[in-house]
């Protein structure tokens, strides 16, 4: 059995939320799991943005995905949740995108009902596969796992696409289709927010997006109003640019960083955060 899996499953059943903020790589994942976070999630947007320099517009392919989340799996011991897109591609991609990630060491992953290419579920310009097309895809990859505990979270984006109607109509289905989590993306108001909780039996994901169309509720604010999971997934991408910014100016217009190192973790610091001692003890243990 795996432990991080079912150590996931089984904190979904627990009254207080359960925060995942989103890493692109395994540094920033050490560094949420180090300031006492439980769970990792791995977004496509910050990965495509960090890795091709580009929007969150369907451009990462599944290996990309599965190679970058094994790196964070390997770098962290919470567990990792995943975002893997539509599934790249019908119900027979579904089942080898499942087999992929399960075997990369994550303990969930987000399928979506866009067509393909999709996009940010805060960009204009969506467009949604039929409902029996994703429920078939949700039943391949709840057949594919090897461990029941590993979770198959089920994403609708259908409020932009269509109507908060729609999304739950949605969302029915894909639980009865053997979604352990759903994700309702994009809500714009509070009630309708509420209205997404009141309407499932499993858990439900938020997703706060800065400068996206959701509220930006804290994480008890969200507990209070139904929901079990909450995910960050760019905001450490949004400030590391921003950061990297605001460093390029510096020296751009100094030519120098020695004023700048209050803002930055210094050379054994960095070390410091990465493990370094435990690796060298660990060299030194198989050493002749």
């Amino acid at each position: 059995m795996n432990f991080r899996n079912a150590g996931l499953k089984e904190r979904l059943q627990q009254q207080d939320i359960l925060v995942a903020p989103g890493a692109p790589d395994a540094l920033i994942a050490k560094i949420i799991e180090k300031n006492g976070f439980e769970a990792v999630y791995v977004t496509g947007g910050g990965i495509s943005y960090t890795t091709l320099g580009k929007p969150d517009i369907g451009l990462i392919t599944m290996s990309e995905m599965v190679q970058k989340a094994s790196y964070i799996a390997e770098a962290v011991n919470v567990p990792v949740i995943t975002d893997a897109d539509t599934g790249y591609g019908n119900p027979l991609n579904v089942i080898r995108t499942v087999k992929e990630f399960e075997r990369a060491g994550v303990s969930a992953i987000q399928l979506e009902d866009q067509v393909f290419p999709k996009r940010c579920g805060h960009m204009a310009g969506k467009a949604l596969i039929t409902k029996e097309e994703m429920v078939a895809k949700i039943k391949a990859a709840v057949d594919a796992r090897n461990d029941e505990n590993f979770l198959i979270i089920a994403r609708t984006d259908a409020i932009a696409v269509g109507a908060l109607e729609e999304a739950i109509e949605r969302g029915i289905a894909y639980q009865e289709a053997g979604a352990d989590v759903l994700f309702v993306e994009a809500p714009e108001e509070i009630e309708e927010m509420i209205k997404i909780t009141d309407s499932f039996d499993i858990p439900q994901l938020a997703n706060m997006v800065e400068g996206g169309k959701t509220p930006l509720l804290s994480a008890k604010e969200l507990e209070q109003i139904g929901y079990k999971i909450v995910i960050f997934p760019n905001s450490a991408v949004r400030i590391m640019a921003k950061a990297v910014w605001e460093l390029m100016q510096e020296i751009k217009t100094k030519g120098t960083t020695k004023h700048y190192t209050d803002n930055m973790f210094l050379f054994d610091q960095l070390n410091d955060l990465l493990d370094q001692n435990q690796l060298q003890q660990l060299e030194k243990k198989y050493l002749y």
